[in-house]
């Protein structure tokens, strides 16, 4: 791969995460609340928040309501600056929203009792509180509080089977709202009778708002009964341990209430608005890369299922693109989602290095292919890294270094081998989240020229 493709490749990167910067994002939304707050006199306004972009979320609703802020609470993970560098300071900081910290994706204690508090800030609104919540990617891990007779170490061990077994997030989030005392329009209906106006920056396939964060403030079409289904479905039904069995059993003979449905009462106050989305970021890629004197082409199929058949589904297009190019043609691909990854070695990674390799291995030896592929959260895993930038010399790069690409994929262990490539993209956590990108540049191929 050139400098300058590579360079091309982390400049449209940077041009997707500006398009779905909070800040920004939210800016409009606030300022519409900000004027219902007004406009309809209610006396307090409540911000909650919980998400990986908890932090600048809040940042930029204390920026535009200023001082209509009453309280708040955000939950973010621990490690993150609660005072953003892109945000100038207001007073040195935050004054009326709280930030707790918390773990992701693995919840913890310290998540739980920022859940609690949340939660009885929701049930201090009346009708005269204007509850505005902010949701991102990530808060299912960080509102963390198990329902009644779960504990927190029984809700992780679920998450963490369910996760190693491939399930998507939508499955995944089934089970969790089912197991917890918040989730699935619960925080909602210890709110009412307060109106709720949910902001959220989706990072989830469809942007379904009741997948996003577990939909705390959503009406959930899930039931027991699904949530069932999906441990079944992966045979993790007597992994699990027995409480969660028990619990789910129970709700599904109608010994639980349910989460709240569709129609119910309590939702007529609630609205929810998606700020930022998957695909502003790659609409935002495409224009820039048009700019650039690229044909920009947008995948219309949402990247999902397993990483590395993703990786190689996408390295067959692109093959494909590449050997139809017309003298002097380039192209960009851009794609985005969010895939699983099937644990079954010990190695380390995230889906965007399976993915990356998986792509390195289908082009190996094909010059005039180069891809990115990255979180916009900035992680990818449990690593440092947000993704990879890979291209036809990367497979060969690795066997030189006496490492067994086919290897390293089989055993979960991309990190270590695009590492020591000098592949792997690493921008820290970008305070934005709305699932994941692949970038494919495709050089005209060369063509002999006969005597």
């Amino acid at each position: 791969m050139t400098d300058h493709d590579n360079q091309t490749l982390q400049a449209l990167f940077r041009a997707a995460l500006e398009a779905v910067e909070p800040g920004a994002a939210l800016a409009p939304h606030l300022e519409r609340v900000g004027e219902r707050y007004r406009r309809e006199g209610f006396q307090r306004l409540v911000v909650a928040g919980f998400g990986k972009a908890a932090i600048p979320m809040a940042w930029a609703a204390e920026e535009r309501l200023g001082d209509l802020v009453s309280a708040g609470l955000v939950i973010a993970p621990h490690g993150r600056d609660a005072n953003p560098p892109q945000y100038p300071l207001i007073n040195g900081g935050l004054t009326s929203i709280e930030v707790a910290f918390a773990g992701h994706p693995h919840p913890d204690s310290a998540g739980e009792a920022a859940g609690r508090r949340l939660m009885e800030l929701a049930r201090a609104c009346d009708e005269r509180t204007l509850l505005l919540l902010l949701v991102s990617g990530g808060g299912s891990a960080l509102l963390a509080v198990p329902a009644p007779g779960i504990t927190l170490e029984e809700k992780r061990i679920t998450a963490q089977l369910l996760m190693e077994a491939g399930a998507d997030i939508s499955e995944l989030n089934t089970v969790r709202k089912h197991l917890s005392a918040v989730k699935g329009g619960q925080l909602a209906r210890l709110a009412s009778p307060a109106p709720v106006v949910s902001l959220m920056i989706s990072d989830v396939p469809g942007d379904r708002p009741d997948v996003i964060a577990s939909g705390p403030a959503v009406p959930d079409p899930t039931t027991f009964s699904d949530a069932l289904a999906v441990l079944e479905r992966f045979g993790l039904t007597n992994k699990v341990p027995p409480a969660v069995r028990g619990r789910l059993e129970e709700g599904r003979a109608g010994m639980v209430t349910e989460t709240p449905k569709p129609g119910a009462p309590l939702f007529a106050g609630v609205e929810s608005v998606i700020a930022a989305r998957n695909g502003d970021a790659l609409s935002a890629v495409a224009a820039v890369a048009r700019l650039s004197g690229l044909e920009a082409r947008v995948r219309g199929k949402i990247v999902a299922g397993e990483a590395r058949k993703a990786g190689q589904q996408l390295a067959r297009e692109a093959l494909c693109v590449r050997s139809n190019l017309q003298a002097g043609q380039r192209v960009c691909l851009v794609s985005g989602g969010e895939t699983t990854v099937m644990v079954a070695g010990n190695g380390r990674g995230g889906r965007n290095q399976e993915l990356a390799l998986a792509f390195a291995l289908e082009i190996d030896a094909t010059p005039g292919i180069s891809l990115l592929s990255a979180g916009t959260d900035g992680i990818d895993g449990p690593t440092d890294a947000a993704g990879a930038v890979v291209d036809g010399v990367t497979a060969s790069l690795a066997r030189r270094a006496g490492l067994d690409p086919r290897a390293h994929l089989a055993a979960n262990d991309a990190y270590q081998l695009l590492d020591r490539c000098g592949a792997l993209l690493k921008c820290g956590p970008t305070g934005t989240n709305v699932m994941d990108i692949q970038i494919t540049l495709i050089d005209t191929p060369v063509r002999s020229v006969m005597p």
